[in-house]
């Protein structure tokens, strides 16, 4: 979710007014009181205030912070005052695993200050563009840049706690048998993982706002920046008896995926390039097309065949020239149309550091409730998850997929991992989304449709069903034009319409952006999308609508056009429980709460329609039988349920019937 989640509505107004705020940016020295451009963000005083605000505008949209604009601030000069060298060592050889926790060492410090931090730059070198209207969505005036990539990951030294204090010392120089000058030292580990580029650790003074470098690491490159990692799997229909695997490669040439017993599949390979990414219209390069940018290395993607479906099979993947994965335990989804199916889903999860990093975009929550997931996997007790939008939050800094993949790869490695695209994966401005927003970075939707193919119809039309279990799935892109004549909409129309019933008696209807959420914000609700696309909801009977995009978990009545049509009631064990032999509405519920820091409710909320809300971190579980949909939303901290509901629904005789006699 975006701060400026625009509705159509509001669309003309707020692209008036961005465009205006590029404006004064593209032009800021003709505007601003001072001749020079400023190097820092926080040194608003000499900006315009229209820049300055405009800085704030962007704050909210690609996530600023001192950090994230490093690398376009002006490098200056360490005031030296140190007689002597300065040295950075890294605790590791000269080549890294695939997954590491480095120790980064400086030592020879005069004076310890809070400032001094160690930035994880990759690749170490790189031609640098020097136009100045490329920075510009920054909200940074720098005239040169610091560096010419982002730093993957930053660590101030006074995580280290004897750093600031000195009581790491060394001797620098004796008088008659006693040390009469002393130098400090600090460390802090990094967590690396094989990103295929080289890697430098470089120790800068100055803080993120005005950093200068003291002294740089060897360059580290990675044993085989070839390996084959980072698998998932996914359906690619609904017979479960083919699954995808989709891995990550530094080797452009075919590998194999191995299974079921020596049964082979050959990878297809592909990329994504700098010159795939987006920018706007008014020439503004976006940070995925330039100081962002990380090679991606090859996607290999390759099908499993003939499998059964909820039957554990074994698989690897990978070459022998370049090396396999280890072998991983996986189980297909149940056939659609079969008796049970038990998934997990939620939205807006994205990633974290596992050491003391900041890092451009961190998502507080996620690695907790990849845990949490982790273990229920391991149990056996989830056939499939489904991640609707908002999946990595990289937003034009590709490395951050990298650290995704590898984040998810416990769960996404073992059971369907079905997503749905959000806006931090396809807003870029005016490029056929339906909002005016630089959410994607610059990625608009490219990064996300290669590392994740979902079976969809074509390229850039995210939208598309599946059915396992006794559950028919309808995934559609919030992002993408819904309107009547649009062709997703007269898809979802077609494809609701078409669900055979007596075969799957649930319709679960999911995308991003939510009809009905509680939380404050001037753009939360698209009214347009409501309008649109709610009427279908009803007339084709969705039991049960899932959305994301809000950063927290609300549930509702039976809801139609902001009302209730019918309550759930309490059953012997107080569960609510919604009756739908008497159909009226769907259940929404948002499920946004995955990983990025939570949105909070109001202390009084007035909508009638909203019946539980919870702002905790954790996911949201189903259990579907052809008689009921169990739904529960676990606490990935406490591992308990905080919220529990029932969807019931009798199958009439004739289904029965049919079963029986099949």
């Amino acid at each position: 979710m975006g701060p400026f989640s625009s509705s159509t509505n509001s669309n003309w107004i707020f692209k008036f007014f961005f465009i205006t705020q590029i404006l004064i940016l593209s032009f800021g020295p003709i505007f601003s009181s001072s001749s020079s451009s400023s190097s820092s963000f926080s040194s608003s005083s000499s900006l315009h205030p229209l820049i300055a605000e405009s800085q704030a505008i962007h704050q909210n949209y690609t996530a600023i912070s001192d950090f994230r604009l490093v690398n376009r601030r002006k490098l200056g000069d360490c005031l030296d005052l140190n007689p002597y060298q300065q040295t950075i060592n890294v605790s590791t050889g000269l080549k890294l695993g695939d997954e590491e926790y480095v120790t980064v060492t400086v030592s020879g410090v005069l004076f310890p200050s809070k400032g001094d931090w160690i930035g994880m730059i990759s690749p170490s070198h790189s031609d640098c563009p020097d136009a100045a209207l490329n920075y510009v969505q920054t909200g940074d005036f720098s005239s040169l840049p610091l560096l010419c990539h982002y730093p993957v990951k930053a660590a101030f030294l006074s995580n280290d706690p004897d750093y600031l204090s000195c009581k790491k010392k060394e001797c620098k120089k004796h008088k008659q048998g006693k040390c009469v000058a002393t130098t400090c030292s600090g460390s802090v580990s990094f967590h690396v993982i094989n990103i295929r580029t080289d890697i430098e650790f470089v120790f800068f003074g100055g803080g993120f706002l005005a950093p200068c470098i003291v002294a740089r690491s060897t360059p580290l490159s990675f044993s085989n920046p070839n390996r084959p990692l980072y698998g998932h799997i996914s359906s690619v229909d609904s017979s479960g008896a083919s699954m995808r695997v989709t891995w990550v490669s530094g080797d452009d040439k075919p590998q194999q995926v191995q299974y079921d017993g020596g049964k082979t599949q050959t990878s297809q390979v592909t990329t994504f390039t700098q010159n795939d990414m987006c920018k706007s219209a008014l020439i503004v390069s976006s940070p995925a097309k330039d100081f962002g940018w990380h090679d991606p290395g090859f996607i290999h993607s390759a099908v499993m065949t003939g499998l059964k479906p909820s039957t554990t099979f074994t698989y690897r993947y990978g070459s022998d020239s370049v090396g396999w994965s280890d072998q991983i335990q996986f189980k297909p989804p149940p056939a659609g149309g079969s008796e049970e199916l038990k998934f997990l889903a939620f939205g807006d999860m994205g990633k974290a550091p596992r050491d003391v990093s900041v890092e451009h975009y961190i998502q507080p929550g996620s690695i907790s409730v990849v845990e949490a997931m982790t273990e229920e996997v391991k149990s056996g007790n989830v056939d499939s998850i489904f991640h609707i939008g908002d999946i990595s939050y990289a937003t034009g800094f590709l490395v951050e997929w990298d650290y995704f993949l590898h984040l998810i790869s416990p769960v996404a490695s073992r059971v369907s991992y079905m997503t749905a695209i959000g806006n931090h994966e396809r807003d870029y401005m005016e490029l056929g989304d339906l909002y005016f927003s630089p959410d994607s970075g610059g990625e608009c939707g490219v990064p996300y449709e290669t590392y994740f193919p979902m079976p969809t119809q074509a390229k850039d039309k995210p939208w598309y069903s599946i059915e396992q279990g006794s559950v028919h799935f309808t995934v559609i892109s919030t992002e993408h034009d819904w309107k009547k004549n649009s062709e997703q909409h007269q898809w979802m129309k077609k494809d609701m319409a078409s669900v055979d019933r007596s075969k799957t008696p649930w319709l679960i209807f999911m995308g991003h952006r939510p009809m009905y959420t509680s939380s404050p914000g001037l753009f939360g609700v698209d009214q347009d999308f409501i309008n649109e696309v709610e009427p279908l909801l009803v007339a084709n009977k969705v039991d049960l609508v899932l959305f994301g995009h809000v950063h927290n978990y609300e549930r509702t009545c039976s809801v139609y056009r902001n009302a209730c049509l019918a309550m759930p009631r309490k059953d012997e064990s107080g569960i609510d429980t919604y009756d739908h032999n008497n159909y009226t509405a769907p259940v929404h519920t948002v499920i946004g709460m995955a990983g990025f820091v939570l949105d909070k409710f109001p202390d009084s909320v007035n909508n009638s329609w909203s019946l539980e809300r919870i702002s905790e971190f954790g996911y949201f579980r189903g259990h579907a039988t052809k008689e009921e949909l169990k739904l529960e939303l676990v606490n990935a901290a406490t591992k308990k349920v905080e919220d529990s509901f029932r969807i019931t629904k009798k199958q009439d005789s004739s289904s029965r019937k049919l079963k029986i006699g099949h």
